[in-house]
């Protein structure tokens, strides 16, 4: 009988010590949108739409579900996560095959290698300081992950890493068909982070590759960079400087394609935070291609409406964008409000003026016990030479809801 006691507490023990280095987390997060009257709209968020919809305005409902687990040994961390992405109504109800969207979002292995340093592998996200270059786009339900090695080295205030990435198929030829994915990457970012000065400096070379079988139809192009954050007292600054050299997928030549920013927050009170800010990103030349901010997490920035460079705008005028914002809290509400005037750099697109519109962005969110609420409304003008063209609409709104529950089944 005493055994058996034993016996019982030592599985107790076992089971204690296990789920002290094993973690079970969920994720539910279901979003509706609304999209009014976007027929002639360009923008990411917009999906194809048919005529009718387009003047009516539609709703769509998408769902992020995905289990992540989490093991964490003496000498190595292990993560895994299984996701679904599906629309209301994607799959008939008594189908027997799923939508095709249930993937293995990531998984890797992050080995330990000395007291400071250790050797990522396998399927990851890489998102760095403000996500502008590299980031892991948790906006989108699929979000981005990359199928890399990342050597990393943490000492104090610095940090280094160094990784790289090959994408083949079977016949091991990978046709790069958009800027969005590449033959083979490496990139380096180190980073140096103070009392009040935060500073990044990071370098990445992608290679693009169409279907040749072959390989010689190979373009490489550098990106390289800054990024600073700096706080004192109730003022904070953030600013990006990145610069594109080589060539774009084609073989069509970038030289010096640059993005610059600046953005400022001063917080007056802890219920209210203003904020301005900047950023130019070079257009298309005679001799030279755009920037493209490549692998970043691109709904952030430009405006919540996708107008810009989430899968459009790719090598057009470039972009000049003003922002004035405001955040404060009200009756437990999460408020902010930021609008933007957008213009071009160079005028590629035979309009007389530059003027490329303005938008307006409200965000509310509000935290619960156990989950949280998130929503907004977007709302872009066209400039009076676009708005103008037979069959453009001048109005231009989204508006969206979404819950998020991200349950700990372990932990």
């Amino acid at each position: 009988m005493k055994k058996q006691y034993v016996l019982i507490g030592l599985m107790a023990l076992i089971v204690q010590f296990a789920q002290a280095q094993f973690t079970l987390e969920g994720e539910f997060r279901p979003r509706s949108e609304y999209f009014g009257n976007g027929g002639n709209f360009t923008g990411g968020s917009f999906p194809a739409q048919t005529a009718t919809d387009a003047d009516e305005g539609f709703i769509r409902t998408t769902v992020r579900a995905a289990l992540k687990a989490k093991y964490k040994a003496e000498t190595y961390t292990a993560f895994m996560s299984f996701q679904e992405v599906f629309a209301f109504g994607d799959r008939p109800q008594i189908a027997t095959a799923g939508n095709g969207n249930f993937r293995v979002q990531e998984a890797w292995a992050d080995l330990k290698l000395g007291e400071f340093s250790s050797l990522k592998l396998g399927r990851q996200p890489l998102s760095y300081d403000d996500q502008r270059i590299l980031g892991g786009l948790g906006w989108a339900q699929q979000a981005r992950t990359h199928d890399a090695a990342v050597y990393k080295y943490k000492k104090n205030k610095l940090s280094l890493d160094i990784g790289g990435a090959l994408n083949t198929t079977v016949d091991e030829v990978y046709n790069t068909s958009a800027l969005f994915s590449y033959r083979d990457m490496v990139f380096a970012r180190v980073n140096n982070k103070g009392e009040k000065l935060n500073i990044s400096f990071l370098a990445l070379l992608n290679t693009f590759q169409d279907s040749s079988v072959d390989g010689s139809n190979k373009s490489s192009l550098l990106t390289a960079g800054a990024h600073a954050d700096y706080k004192v007292n109730a003022l904070s600054l953030a600013a990006n400087l990145y610069i594109q050299e080589g060539e774009r997928l084609g073989g069509v030549d970038v030289k010096g394609a640059l993005l610059a920013s600046i953005l400022a927050k001063y917080k007056v009170s802890d219920k209210l935070t203003l904020g301005a800010g900047y950023e130019s990103i070079s257009g298309r030349k005679d001799d030279s291609a755009a920037f493209f901010p490549l692998y970043g997490t691109n709904h952030a920035f430009n405006g919540l409406i996708d107008r810009f460079y989430v899968g459009n705008h790719g090598n057009a005028g470039g972009l000049n964008d003003l922002q004035l914002s405001l955040a404060t809290k009200i009756s437990g509400l999460a408020v902010s409000l930021t609008g933007h005037i957008f213009s071009e750099v160079e005028d590629v697109d035979g309009f007389d003026g530059k003027e490329l519109g303005t938008e307006l962005d409200l965000v509310i969110a509000k935290k619960f016990k156990e989950f949280k609420l998130v929503g907004g409304y977007s709302h872009f003008f066209e400039p009076s030479e676009i708005a103008d063209i037979p069959g453009v609409k001048s109005t231009q709104n989204w508006a969206w809801a979404m819950l998020i529950i991200q349950p700990k089944f372990i932990n």
